[in-house]
């Protein structure tokens, strides 16, 4: 049996200390939720509380590398993955995970993770991360149609 991608998430979480999760049910179709979520230089700046911007700089496949820009003027180049359901990009100092289900009645489990990274060691500084991945988990529920 193939793990939902909110699984998948649920895993990376656990392996990174500091992560949080943050799950929710939205009432509308997996391809409503994903066409925001998945829409890196569009609908994903919208919904993130702290990204002013962020452009795709390469595509190979499943692979993306992008730039971002924060609300607060810092950079993050960005490498990562990107398909129907998972997204993961990882920066030096950045780590931002995204999965979505489909339930089957026109609803959508949706999963983030993600925060600041600690170089060099397999963390994440948790202060703060909850908050704001509960405000990302909102703002995606009030821009999806």
């Amino acid at each position: 049996m193939t793990p939902s991608n909110v699984g998948r998430l649920r895993v990376m979480g656990a392996a990174i200390r500091g992560a949080h999760v943050v799950e929710g049910v939205l009432p509308s179709s997996f391809d409503e939720v994903w066409s925001v979520m998945g829409d890196l230089e569009g609908g994903f700046g919208d919904f993130q509380p702290d990204m002013r911007s962020l452009r795709v700089l390469r595509v190979d496949g499943d692979r993306v590398e992008a730039l971002a820009r924060s609300r607060y003027g810092l950079r993050a180049h960005f490498h990562g993955v990107l398909r129907p359901g998972w997204g993961w990009l990882q920066s030096r100092f950045l780590v931002v995970g995204m999965a979505a289900d489909a339930l089957g009645d026109g609803r959508t489990r949706v999963a983030l993770t993600g925060g600041v990274r600690v170089p060099g060691r397999p963390a994440l500084v948790p202060i703060g991360a909850r908050g704001e991945l509960e405000r990302a988990m909102r703002r995606l529920g009030e821009r999806v149609p």
